[in-house]
């Protein structure tokens, strides 16, 4: 099979939601020696950005955005397992903790931006939902991500958004980091208030926000 049909078949696979189908298509992808970023930007990632585009219209809904989720990174492990950590490093964006603040359960909207994330080239370090402050700041310092991005879900969870951001400043390495939020109550103005650095209201204005922001990183 032509390079060209393996990525189609890779896009298809994510479009149409079908696990078994990305696999087929991503062993196809590693025996054909498809360089395996290639494999990821023209064949899968095209195939989260058509369901991307579809979600913010309407067209589709979270749970088949999931799905096209599950086909992508089911497709991803096997294209990348053969990859070293320093390759993986060298063709990453830039590197991401993602979470869901402290007191807050709700994960789906972090997990739609984690996948896009992904999707878009970026080292993801996922640390779940309800993760204390002072985790976050650790596990960022102990990875040395480039960017810290949170999500809150609930009015009453917003201020661990604000901590973070504080505890950064105590440990003297606020500076070394971006910081993206997002969430249902999150707007602008909180950003601005908090001293964040981003706010993305929808999971491709985060992936936009975040490859600006490692661009401002990078340029300094």
């Amino acid at each position: 099979m032509e390079k060209q049909q393996i990525l189609a078949k890779l896009q298809k696979a994510v479009e149409e939601m079908e696990n078994d189908l990305a696999e087929e298509a991503a062993n196809e992808a590693v025996a054909a020696g498809i360089n395996p970023q290639e494999a990821i930007s023209e064949g899968l990632a095209k195939g989260m950005q058509t369901l991307s585009q579809l979600f913010d219209d309407g067209d589709v809904f979270v749970p088949q955005l999931l799905l096209a989720a599950e086909a992508f990174e089911a497709a991803v492990d096997i294209i990348t397992a053969a990859m070293s950590a320093e390759e993986k490093s060298q063709a990453s964006q830039g590197k991401v903790l993602i979470h869901t603040v402290q007191g807050d359960i709700h994960d789906i909207g972090k997990n739609i931006v984690k996948t896009m994330l992904a999707a878009s080239g970026f080292e993801i370090i996922d640390l779940g939902r309800d993760v204390a402050v002072e985790e976050v700041v650790k596990q960022a310092i102990e990875h040395k991500v480039d960017i810290i991005a949170g999500s809150a879900l609930m009015t009453t969870t917003m201020p661990a958004q604000r901590d973070i951001i504080s505890v950064l400043k105590e440990e003297g390495v606020r500076d070394q980091f971006k910081v993206m939020y997002g969430g249902a109550p999150v707007s602008q103005e909180w950003i601005e208030k908090i001293g964040a650095d981003a706010y993305g209201e929808t999971a491709t204005e985060a992936i936009a926000k975040a490859i600006a922001l490692m661009a401002e990183k990078r340029g300094a």
